[in-house]
């Protein structure tokens, strides 16, 4: 039962990192430094921390893209 768990957990963790990698490229920054990406990354979670306004941009560029994914 425990082994079980542990390979549901893992196998959810590997789809989790998987459509995180997946955004990475809709961002069109497949090809860009880990170091650029993780930067990008920190500077969004400082600027979204406390700045409703800001949260509710960027996730309304989000859902635009995700919108838009028939073409």
């Amino acid at each position: 039962m425990a082994r079980t768990m542990k390979t549901d957990a893992r196998k959810k963790d590997t789809r989790e990192k998987i459509e995180l990698g997946g955004l990475i490229v809709k961002a069109g920054l497949r090809y860009e430094k880990r170091a650029l990406l993780l930067g990008l990354l920190i500077d969004a979670s400082r600027r979204i921390k406390g700045d409703d306004a800001e949260r509710s941009r960027l996730t309304a560029i989000g859902a635009e893209a995700f919108g838009n994914d028939g073409e």
